[in-house]
């Protein structure tokens, strides 16, 4: 069950056989050579999804010895190192995955009593000669299995936090599970090296010294290892020619895997997809929110629901695509005392909820996939004041767009400029930027929205990218103390509609129409003002243009 059991091998074996699959055993060559050396504990945290498990299975099956795992790795990158043979299926592996719990577990004495005895019957089966107690510690009887045949043990841990989201646990219990792994592992010669998985560094809860033998790398700020998990260019690259070449329809374009599943940053500044919504997207065929779909509806709320006043603005800045400066609090804080801003931003780096740029020391949503939850949030959760009720409107503010209808076009902006909101001062475009994101965030289910996009022969404000190709382009242009005209003027004679004969002409020739939109704002008189026009008649569907000018 835990001893050289065999899941790990067969849940690889039938992982290498997918045909996604991306070979990252060359994480084992980094590994090898710390076995039995004082640097032999190592704790990789990473988002859920991010291949975790995937890495931890691989340790368990190459270094096993419950199969011949030969016939998996041969053909992979392992099989090159020098020591290879004298590694494989050599070790005595035992394998413990934490989010696993006994049937009907209602409190942490049978949760960890099931590990516990767990591994005593599985080394009493193996040690028949020793005569082992099965009532003693687990590191008593390891210890003696030491002593007297000179053995040792990897340990591969997955989900090691896992048993911190569990109903039934109470905070005492939590510094009795770090006790437990201290016990199990801390200065004990009979363990050869320890691989432990989970999404928390050890240092959010093992604020003393149970656990702190463990060298821990995060994907924000520690490079090493930085490439076995998620997938980088090359790699999609690699993967959607095999899509390419085994799909007779293919309906999902190589950009669109960048822009829904790309953004994430490694500490060496590396950008990454979310390798599980990668093979979801192009095993179904289809692009979909497969990674924001495994958590619950309100994710992002919980993280911010202390502290909705100071954050909120933040937000409604990152969906507009900008970056939020913060300070790194190392993961420190627990769930329940996220209060700060650096609280907040940090625990949601940890989960993948944002991405975290260090040489620039800021947090932002690295694609559309996280793009869409912000969404969400602002739609739907009234604690966050003008920022919510803003993103109300977006719906009425893009049908008045399509239809030319600029006077409710101003009258949004202007219900906009009389609220409560920080970012309307516009002392930046950023700001601007905000509240346009913001009056048109309906826009992103049915739109991709880019701002300071390359298009013809400069860099336009927005362009709202169309999913389906027989709906409407719009290029958007903002202005401070000039008129609409003005920017629909540099629109055309920037000839930014040329940008759709790239992104979307490359897939699919559009055969709706192209619509330039103008925004102005008049810092004296305080007054909005809107215009649209029809830049490319495509489906040649007329423009009630109602100009408020």
């Amino acid at each position: 069950m835990f001893l050289n059991s065999k899941m790990p091998f067969e849940a690889y074996k039938a992982a290498a056989s997918g045909k996604y699959f991306v070979d990252k055993s060359r994480l084992l060559e980094e590994l090898l050579p710390a076995l039995g050396t004082e640097e032999r504990f190592f704790c990789v945290t990473r988002p859920r999804r991010f291949g975790k498990s995937i890495m931890a299975n691989m340790i368990g099956a190459f270094l096993g010895k419950a199969a011949d795992a030969g016939e998996v790795f041969c053909d992979l990158q392992i099989a090159q190192y020098a020591d290879y043979h004298r590694h494989l299926n050599r070790h005595n592996v035992i394998y413990i995955d934490f989010s696993e719990v006994p049937r009907d577990c209602g409190g942490y004495l049978p949760y960890i009593s099931r590990i516990q005895d767990g591994i005593n019957r599985d080394l009493a089966e193996a040690y028949p000669d020793l005569n082992i107690d099965m009532s003693g510690a687990v590191w008593d009887i390891l210890t003696d299995i030491f002593q007297k045949k000179g053995d040792k043990f990897v340990f591969v841990i997955d989900e090691w936090d896992a048993v911190f989201h569990m109903p039934f646990m109470k905070e005492g219990e939590k510094r009795s599970y770090l006790l437990f792994l201290k016990s199990l592992l801390k200065g004990k010669v009979y363990a050869e090296l320890a691989y432990m998985t989970g999404i928390l560094p050890v240092t959010k809860y093992s604020s003393g010294s149970e656990i702190n033998m463990f060298l821990e790398y995060d994907m924000a700020t520690k490079v090493k290892f930085s490439e076995y998990f998620g997938f980088n260019d090359k790699e999609v690259d690699r993967l959607y020619g095999i899509y390419r070449g085994s799909t007779r329809d293919c309906r999902v374009a190589r950009e669109d895997l960048a822009i829904w599943y790309d953004g994430y940053h490694t500490a060496c500044g590396d950008r990454i997809y979310n390798p599980r919504s990668v093979v979801c997207a192009l095993t179904d065929g289809q692009i979909s929110n497969y990674w924001t779909s495994s958590g619950p509806y309100d994710e992002i709320f919980y993280y911010i629901q202390n502290n909705v006043e100071d954050v909120k603005t933040d937000i409604a800045l990152m969906v507009s695509g900008e970056h939020v400066e913060i300070r790194l609090e190392g993961y420190g804080a627990v769930s329940d005392q996220l209060n700060t801003r650096n609280q907040i931003y940090s625990a949601m780096v940890v989960y993948g909820l944002l991405t975290y740029e260090e040489e620039a020391g800021e947090v932002y949503i690295p694609n559309r996939e996280l793009m869409l939850k912000f969404k969400e949030l602002l739609m739907s959760n009234e604690s966050l004041g003008y920022v919510h009720r803003l993103a109300r409107e977006s719906a009425r503010m893009l049908k008045a767009t399509l239809n030319g209808d600029t006077q409710t076009m101003t009258d949004i902006l202007e219900y906009a400029h009389n609220t409560e909101t920080p970012i309307l001062s516009y002392n930046s475009e950023a700001e601007l930027a905000a509240l346009v994101n913001l009056v048109y965030l309906a826009a992103r289910d049915k739109y991709r929205v880019e701002r300071e996009d390359k298009a013809g022969q400069g860099y336009v404000d927005f362009i709202f990218y169309p999913d389906k190709r027989d709906a409407d382009a719009l290029i958007l242009e903002l202005k401070i103390d000039n008129t609409p005209e003005e920017a629909i003027r540099q629109i055309k004679e920037k000839e930014y509609a040329l940008r759709f004969r790239g992104k979307i002409g490359e897939k699919a020739k559009m055969t709706g129409r192209i619509l330039g939109v103008g925004i102005s704002y008049d810092r004296k008189t305080k007054v909005h003002s809107c215009q649209v026009q029809v830049l490319d008649p495509g489906s040649s569907r007329p423009l009630p243009v109602k100009s408020n000018l």
